[in-house]
């Protein structure tokens, strides 16, 4: 973790073609990255929608056409292929195809080898509280719980690991993703108690957000929250996301009643303003 003023760039020249920009293997890496095969990925960005913004002719430009290679060249003091920077009005989290970084956390892919490290935040009664999914009672239901959620194509998971130790200290997601109609939602996230309070729920929506919105050229991140649950709501209206409304008896709650979901978003155009409150918040919050 870094504080530049200055975006990283590095050459990059394709196998069978001429020189690209950085944004273009940032692409690949990124699309490539997903559980998705290329040539899906590569249907999805071809899908023609009239009337809708969408980042279907910047992601096919970027990607070039499915099976190319190709390689990075170092660029005097550069950064690799495989980890780049990513300018946010002087916070930059580096991002490789299996990790986004930043100041106090790495959200690293989830696997179900972190279900051991993430079964005692995950069978917290008070962590779990607002969660539809059943709460995992054994080592052996998390290992499921994990494996059904990387089962989801529509979704990517992410462990979250704290810098100072590389605990992994909870997990949070990228779902409901559609890359022909520009939009994900965020949620599934949750953080071991000793961790409330901290800069790291905050700096992982940094995190994911700046990936959607500068990495994937997304238009849209939803987040949705049960009506009850006003510490969720009060914490995304101070960030100034949008409230869009309420789906009415929309999900079942562990304990059997029907709960309203709130729906809150961003906007792409609306991002900037959004990641210098994250920026501040995260700062406010670090400690050494």
């Amino acid at each position: 973790m870094h504080i530049d003023n200055s975006d990283s760039t590095v050459g990059v020249e394709l196998i069978e073609g001429g020189p690209e920009t950085l944004a273009a293997c940032r692409a690949r890496d990124v699309l490539m990255s997903l559980a998705l095969p290329i040539a899906e990925v590569w249907a999805q960005v071809q899908r023609p929608n009239p009337g809708v913004r969408r980042p279907a002719a910047k992601a096919r430009r970027l990607l070039g056409e499915p099976g190319r290679r190709y390689r990075g060249r170092d660029e005097g003091n550069m950064i690799t292929v495989s980890t780049v920077g990513r300018q946010s009005r002087g916070y930059v989290a580096a991002m490789s195809d299996t990790s986004l970084l930043g100041r106090t956390v790495r959200l690293v892919q989830l696997s179900v080898d972190h279900a051991e490290a993430l079964f005692p935040s995950a069978s917290d009664p008070e962590v779990w509280r607002w969660m539809p999914r059943p709460r995992p009672g054994s080592l052996i239901e998390t290992r499921e719980m994990i494996s059904q959620m990387l089962a989801d194509r529509a979704r990517r998971c992410f462990a979250v690991e704290r810098l100072t130790d590389k605990a992994v200290i909870g997990s949070t997601s990228l779902y409901e993703f559609d890359l022909a109609q520009g939009r994900a939602e965020i949620g599934a996230t949750w953080f071991d108690r000793a961790c409330w309070g901290g800069p790291y729920n905050a700096e992982s929506k940094l995190l994911l957000l700046a990936h959607a919105f500068d990495d994937l050229g997304l238009a849209r991140i939803a987040l949705r929250t049960d009506n009850l649950n006003v510490r969720s709501q009060q914490a995304m209206t101070r960030l100034g996301l949008v409230h869009e409304g309420t789906l009415r008896s929309h999900m079942v709650r562990q304990d059997g009643t029907r709960r309203d979901s709130l729906y809150y978003s961003v906007l792409v155009e609306e991002w900037p303003s959004l990641r210098e409150k994250l920026v501040a918040r995260v700062a406010a919050k670090f400690t050494v």
